[in-house]
């Protein structure tokens, strides 16, 4: 064989490593990146190189361990023979040049080139790729099989649930991400991203943050009169209602509309002799740090509606329904009998007026806000949690971005809150605004 013919095989030879080596990086990157919703969608509709990747990324290990001593054991023949073809050439100072020139060309045309390709299209490069990594996967599986064998030796030194727990977490930060990114980019609407959002809160969720406070709930009298009590129901937008006794706290029962007219319908109509107690349910109650996605299942499994949050001592705080927990996912829900929401509203300049009531995340969710709800469930509750008083009307401030003014205040609960942008705000308050925040407040 003569001089000039080797020099061409090996340059053949570095030639056809540094295509396996790009096949590699490729497919590696194409499978990586493929998105598996996309690739069950096609197996469901009969594609066979779809089921493939599929099979493929169920074992990520093999995929992994055959494409990492693949490209491993083509890249070091390759400045092998790189080497020898340097030391033909130029002598000793040839090891030099050929050590340059491989790693140029494994790194632009065997790495960025074939993974900036597979980037652009992943799903179409895993459907081409897969026939051949399978081959690829039969023919390393006895060195890798040794390969996952030591890793899974070397895994078992750190077992721990808390890995687990950080991996659901990082998998629902990873799903509430990839909502966020979709809906910026206009594939999934606004609508769209909150309910999906709202079925990730559930679980970070208690009853005590979405339940209808105490002083807002509508209840009747079990003492008054059948007359007073219908006359209340009528009144009422909800179907049902609590009764209490003796005081408000203490509540007794649950009146349901539908009992009460059939309790009515079987006294010939004479309200007068009703016994409202004698039809009324039995409460229940559950525990206000109950979280709202075990509320929801407990719900479902005693094909209940409503339950009172009762804190530690077995005081009523409030009640919740199946309705609150759904409009948690799909946003506010009304019926033709409901009154309509004011406690939020919008103005003309930007700003929004709300009832110091309002939870923090409905504010956010109907004006595309990110206001902290960590500390605080409502609007007044977050002002005085940043304020660290309980301020009067005509004081201002401004943390979180957002400048808060004070409207109205009822002895020491806040009623209504104008809140604004800080950085649509001027840069200075106009005359008779009230008191700015004191700047170490302010976000």
């Amino acid at each position: 064989m003569t001089l000039e013919l080797e020099i061409v095989l090996l340059v053949a030879a570095i030639f056809v490593l540094l295509l396996l080596s790009g096949f590699f990086n490729l497919s590696e990157t194409a499978l990586t990146a493929a998105s598996r919703a996309r690739m069950h969608a096609l197996e469901s509709e009969d594609n066979k190189q779809a089921a493939l990747v599929n099979r493929l990324l169920a074992a990520p290990e093999k995929m992994i361990g055959a494409v990492l001593l693949g490209n491993t054991l083509v890249d070091v023949l390759a400045a092998s023979l790189a080497t020898s073809l340097g030391l033909y050439l130029y002598g000793p100072a040839g090891v030099a040049y050929a050590t340059a020139i491989v790693t140029i060309l494994i790194v632009i045309f065997s790495a960025v080139l074939p993974k900036t390709f597979a980037m652009a299209s992943p799903d179409r490069t895993a459907l081409g790729v897969a026939p051949f990594m399978r081959v690829t996967i039969l023919l390393l599986a006895p060195a890798t099989m040794a390969i996952q064998f030591v890793v899974r030796q070397l895994l078992k030194l750190t077992p721990s649930k808390a890995d687990d727990a950080a991996n659901i977490i990082a998998a629902r930060e990873e799903l509430r991400g990839t909502i966020e990114l979709s809906e910026k980019e206009g594939t999934v609407g606004r609508g769209d991203a909150n309910m999906l959002g709202g079925v990730l809160d559930l679980r970070d969720l208690q009853v005590l943050d979405i339940m209808v406070h105490r002083t807002k709930m509508e209840t009747v009298n079990a003492d008054d009169a059948p007359a007073k009590i219908i006359d209340d129901v009528l009144k009422s937008q909800y179907s049902r209602v609590p009764i209490w006794k003796d005081e408000p706290e203490n509540i007794v029962g649950i009146l349901h509309t539908k009992d009460l007219l059939a309790a009515t319908a079987k006294a010939n109509w004479d309200i007068t002799k009703l016994n409202i107690m004698s039809f009324a349910l039995s409460p229940w109650f559950v525990p206000d740090s109950t979280g709202v996605k075990n509320q929801l299942n407990q719900f479902l499994k005693r094909k209940a509606q409503m339950a009172l949050v009762v804190d530690e001592y077995g005081e009523v705080q409030g009640l919740i329904t199946l309705e609150d927990i759904l409009e948690e996912i799909v946003g506010q829900i009304a019926d033709e009998h409901d009154t309509g929401d004011s406690a939020i509203r919008p103005q003309a300049d930007g700003a929004v007026n709300v009832d110091g009531t309002v939870a923090i995340r409905d504010l956010n969710r109907q004006m595309a806000w990110e206001l902290p709800d960590d500390e605080a469930t409502t609007v007044a509750g977050l002002v005085i949690h940043e304020a660290q008083t309980i301020p009067e009307p005509g004081q201002t401030f401004t943390f979180h971005g957002y400048r808060f003014e004070i409207l109205r205040k009822s002895r020491n609960k806040i009623t209504a809150i104008r809140v604004k942008p800080a950085k649509s705000q001027p840069s200075s308050p106009p005359a008779g605004s009230g008191s700015e925040q004191d700047p170490m407040l302010a976000g």
